[in-house]
């Protein structure tokens, strides 16, 4: 496909939207800005130094390599395994709330998809980061189904957590990303609604990569 779009992918915790954004950029050839990852390294950077937010945002580094394992360094360091700690998650939500950070984070990721050809995914990519993507599609899936995909990816890192309470943290999760102040998580009026709570992922990725080829034809 010569020209590029592109595609922003928003939904609720655990629905799948990184993993889907990641196959979908790499099936297109293009960059996948994972945006959730770029906030936990905030939380993650924060609770380390235990300084105010304010103090700490002019010493964050955030760059993701380019190989297939699409690493997120903080300040140098390969940080993927520790921004998907219990810790973090307890607190990316009300750190990534500060209206601070979110300016400081949506400048960086408009810059990134400055020249097209980009897959991110978040809360408020459609709404917000990149209101005028050519491709927006909000995710979604029942609480139940999310937090058993996420126990999976749990038990593979060998994190020790039950059902009931990842089903407990998604809802929390829902509902302080949905009534935050600063762009809180809803569909964008453009966007396609996508419910993937009985798809694959092949399935979920086939479905966006024509949806993307049908935006690239103009149909």
């Amino acid at each position: 496909m010569k020209n590029k779009i592109n595609i922003a992918i928003d939904g609720p915790a655990a629905a799948g939207k990184s993993t889907i954004s990641k196959r979908v950029a790499e099936k297109l050839g293009y960059v996948y800005i994972d945006t959730g990852a770029m906030y936990r390294a905030v939380t993650l950077h924060v609770l380390n130094t235990g300084k105010g937010v304010a103090d700490n945002l002019d010493d964050v580094d955030i760059r993701f390599s380019n190989d297939e394992n699409r690493s997120i360094y903080l300040n140098g360091n390969d940080v993927s395994a520790e921004i998907r700690s219990p810790e973090v998650t307890a607190n990316v939500s009300e750190i990534s709330s500060l209206k601070m950070v979110r300016e400081y984070l949506v400048q960086m990721q408009r810059i990134i998809a400055a020249e097209k050809g980009v897959v991110m995914d978040g809360r408020d990519i459609g709404t917000t980061v990149l209101p005028e993507a050519e491709l927006k599609i909000y995710m979604k899936a029942s609480p139940e189904i999310r937090a058993e995909r996420r126990l999976e990816e749990e038990r593979e890192r060998g994190v020790d957590v039950d059902l009931s309470t990842l089903i407990q943290q998604i809802i929390r999760r829902d509902d302080l990303d949905m009534t935050r102040e600063i762009s809180p998580l809803k569909k964008a009026d453009d966007a396609i609604l996508l419910d993937t709570s009985h798809m694959s992922i092949e399935e979920v990725e086939s479905t966006i990569i024509r949806m993307a080829e049908e935006v690239l034809k103009g149909e």
